[in-house]
């Protein structure tokens, strides 16, 4: 039997990958104000890791989202589970099981202050190319 810290040890350096194919496919469609929440050792958290960012309009949050699914697609084979929020583009969610990325317009992202609702989470902010 495989013990959970032995399966999370194997899985880590693909989640590394996925998150880090997630932030080249924002910045290759010039995503802003990039986020990585690392929520593992929260007891409550709904993944380990939350990456966020936003657009400048929603025709910028969809490009976003369409860049890392590609990315995403072509390098890991990997499609996001369940992906919501496509048909108005305010607030695009992809959810990828470990990594759930957030993709907003500026005006919904203040809204919801995902970043402090979730502010005990470990924060890697990465800037812009």
């Amino acid at each position: 039997m495989v013990s959970i810290s032995n399966r999370r040890a194997k899985q880590q350096p693909q989640i590394e990958q996925l998150n880090h194919l997630i932030v080249e496919g924002i910045r290759d469609k010039k995503g802003k104000n990039i986020v990585q929440l690392d929520l593992r050792k929260l007891g409550d958290a709904p993944a380990d890791f939350f990456i966020i960012c936003e657009g400048d309009s929603n025709t910028h949050v969809k490009a976003i989202t369409d860049s890392i699914h590609k990315k995403v697609k072509d390098e890991l084979q990997t499609a996001p589970s369940h992906t919501e929020g496509s048909s108005n583009s305010k607030w695009i969610l992809m959810d990828y099981f470990n990594t759930v990325v957030h993709v907003f317009h500026p005006e919904t992202r203040d809204f919801y202050e995902l970043e402090h609702l979730w502010s005990d989470a470990k924060v890697t902010e990465f800037g812009e190319v």
